[in-house]
């Protein structure tokens, strides 16, 4: 019987995260022939994440917590705990349940033989409800065309919080992702391309949702400073990378008090 295990990294998330929860627990308990396991990892929380979570108490339910933050850093620790069990499909989604556990189905369906497969929220088949603002849409895009042309790929849409990945493809490569931001996303995606595994994209449903918590020109900035920090761990100049650091945290500060 296959098993999937769905990471939820989690930071002070107690507005959204509840009904999460709830509604995959409850769409995945109903399906047959497989079993699921939900992860939420707790990343540096300091409101009622876990005393919301624990409401929802259950064999399927584990809740794993650290002091330190970053999606990443939550999202791949998530996936070294599944690694632990006998889970041989393993993915992760946002909290705030852009996308719906029956999107997410329908992305573990697709599947089928590749090694990984994410969402993409902009090719055909794709609905987006409501649309994303203008400032979104723009960010999105351009970051995206950043990193095809720095690192080669051929997907449009990285940074869509829903994606499942077979057991051995993660196990190669969970212990090499060192980014803990938004950028781990495309060293993930990176280090799998490099090892030959096939990752492929899909259609999603995916929603905006009340109470984000991303300022599209700040998170902006940082992000593509994430993205160069990437490409230089992985070229010939990695030597400069506690330069760049140096002068990268200037910039941050500077983008943080705007």
């Amino acid at each position: 019987m296959e098993k999937l295990a769905i990471v939820i990294p989690a930071h002070n998330e107690q507005q959204r995260i509840g009904p999460t929860v709830k509604a995959y627990l409850d769409f995945f308990g109903k399906l047959k022939g497989m079993k699921t396991e939900l992860i939420v990892v707790l990343n540096a929380c300091t409101d009622r994440t876990r005393e919301v979570v624990e409401q929802y108490s259950c064999p399927e339910l584990k809740i794993i917590e650290f002091k330190r933050g970053g999606k990443g850093f939550a999202v791949i620790e998530g996936f070294k705990y599944a690694l632990k069990g006998d889970s041989n499909i393993i993915g992760f989604v946002d909290a705030d349940m852009a996308t719906t556990p029956a999107a997410y189905y329908h992305l573990y369906k697709s599947l089928a033989g590749a090694d990984g497969v994410i969402a993409d929220r902009y090719i055909k088949g794709s609905v987006m409800h409501p649309k994303p603002t203008f400032a979104r849409r723009l960010v999105s895009r351009l970051y995206n065309a950043v990193i095809r042309a720095m690192f080669v790929f051929p997907y449009r849409d990285t940074q869509c919080g829903a994606k499942i990945f077979s057991r051995n493809a993660l196990k190669s490569v969970s212990n090499e992702i060192e980014m803990t931001q938004w950028a781990f996303d495309v060293e993930l995606l990176y280090s799998l391309n490099s090892k030959g595994f096939n990752i492929i994209s899909s259609p999603t449903m995916w929603s905006d949702k009340e109470y984000s918590k991303i300022n599209a020109f700040k998170a902006g900035p940082i992000m593509f400073l994430g993205l160069v920090r990437l490409r230089l761990v992985h070229s010939p100049f990695r030597r400069f990378i506690r330069v760049y650091d140096f002068l990268a945290e200037i910039i941050r500060k500077i983008f943080n008090k705007k």
